[in-house]
């Protein structure tokens, strides 16, 4: 009786383990540009679990929350310039957290200052890439992102 409890068990927390795990975290306030890569991602097949949220304040809360320190994403998609708290203080947040700190985190945003690049690469950026303004362009880079980030790339392993 014991071990039919504790398959079930097993079973049921694998489950809800799986059903909770992101592999990516986009937070965008700019809903249509976070649309377009939603759809580009799952167009191409490179996510089935997805979240996006809005501003920092909301992914700050996300990531540090028990469960999702415990089953990371495998990519932070970060805009800069959101409300709340922006995407610069996030990825400061999440850099300086030994629990956060392995995290990739790309910054995908319409910012070409070059202050802003590098303030993000000193902070730990994994990589920044600027918004390409046309639709194609746009749908290229979100499918070569995905496809590195979620297929190519090789994440440490959970400690």
């Amino acid at each position: 009786m014991k071990e039919r409890f504790f398959i079930f068990h097993y079973l049921f927390k694998s489950f809800i383990m799986d059903k909770h795990m992101v592999e990516v975290l986009l937070v965008d306030d700019n809903l249509q540009d976070a649309e377009l890569t939603m759809r580009e991602l799952k167009k191409n097949n490179m996510t089935n679990h997805l979240v996006h949220l809005k501003n920092g304040k909301e992914a700050l809360e996300f990531l540090f929350a028990e469960e999702n320190l415990n089953n990371p994403p495998k990519v932070i998609l970060l805009d800069i310039q959101m409300p709340k708290v922006n995407g610069i203080q996030v990825l400061q947040k999440i850099k300086e957290d030994p629990r956060t700190r392995s995290m990739p985190v790309v910054m995908l945003t319409s910012s070409k200052e070059s202050p802003d690049i590098q303030k993000c690469y000193d902070l730990g950026a994994n990589s920044y890439i600027v918004k390409p303004v046309n639709f194609e362009g746009f749908a290229a880079a979100i499918k070569n992102l995905g496809f590195y980030w979620l297929l190519l790339n090789q994440p440490p392993e959970k400690k």
